[in-house]
């Protein structure tokens, strides 16, 4: 099985690709920053530099591979990433490159995408749903709840965004790396979409005294985040995670707790 990662160095795909050597793939890197080229040449059979905004640049990345898995994200980097440009362009772009090489592909989404949603990426992982769905390409798609990981890291800093009482649903990368593996190594979950949830709702708050800040625990109010929701796509998705429904029902499978991220 020969199978190509895009979004190779992100925080999924690092996690990813040592997974599929294990399973027997053959794998192949796409990362759109050659700084990082060295470092996946140790977890992957071969690298190749490409940008899933440039469409001339997938072509001959997609071309041999069996399967094309999408872990790109674009809620934050450098330039002109966002998720209009990456998750929902960026995608179709490599959909449209999965065509024409014959593959089919695994997507990794959110658990409540859709077109309605308050959050911009929400809404742009479901364009990307649908556009996969309509393609012809035969599919998977994964969709994940919060990462746990990420979001410990960023409550490490001691900064909460908005009142930090509303449930979330937090899975392991870990946990997600493993279904995304299997959706590519298996055709049995061809056409199906796959929720991948943690086992517990916490909220910022629960989930903060995790994380172990180095000093006191500061919230953003409200208010504040209103404001710089008028300049800033963190403060939007700020808004959203403290007001909006994000609680998920727990897996049937055995699924890392939070807790357990911690040693």
């Amino acid at each position: 099985m020969r199978v190509l990662v895009a979004g190779a160095s992100s925080r999924l795909g690092s996690r990813l690709l040592p997974l599929l050597t294990e399973q027997g793939a053959t794998v192949r890197a796409l990362t759109r920053d050659p700084r990082r080229c060295a470092r996946l040449a140790d977890i992957a059979d071969e690298v190749v530099v490409g940008d899933v905004r440039r469409p001339e640049t997938l072509g001959g990345a997609c071309a041999g591979a069996d399967v094309i898995v999408s872990a790109v994200h674009g809620f934050a980097g450098p330039g002109r990433v966002s998720p209009r440009t990456v998750d929902d362009m960026g995608n179709r772009n490599l959909i449209a490159a999965t065509q024409a090489s014959g593959s089919r592909m695994v997507l990794v989404s959110v658990v409540g995408a859709a077109p309605n949603h308050p959050m911009e990426l929400f809404r742009a992982k479901a364009a990307a749903e649908a556009a996969l769905q309509n393609s012809g390409v035969l599919w998977t798609i994964v969709r994940a709840t919060a990462f746990a990981e990420l979001w410990l890291e960023i409550l490490a800093k001691g900064v909460v965004p908005g009142r930090g009482a509303n449930p979330i649903n937090f899975v392991s990368v870990a946990d997600v790396a493993d279904v995304v593996a299997e959706a590519a190594m298996n055709d049995d979950l061809i056409g199906r979409v796959i929720d991948v949830t943690g086992p517990e709702n916490l909220t910022l708050n629960e989930l903060a005294a995790f994380a172990r800040p180095t000093g006191p625990v500061h919230h953003v109010p409200p208010a504040v985040l209103r404001v710089g929701a008028m300049f800033s796509r963190q403060a939007r998705a700020g808004i959203v995670m403290d007001s909006h429904p994000m609680s998920a029902p727990a897996p049937e499978a055995p699924a890392r707790p939070v807790r357990s991220l911690l040693g």
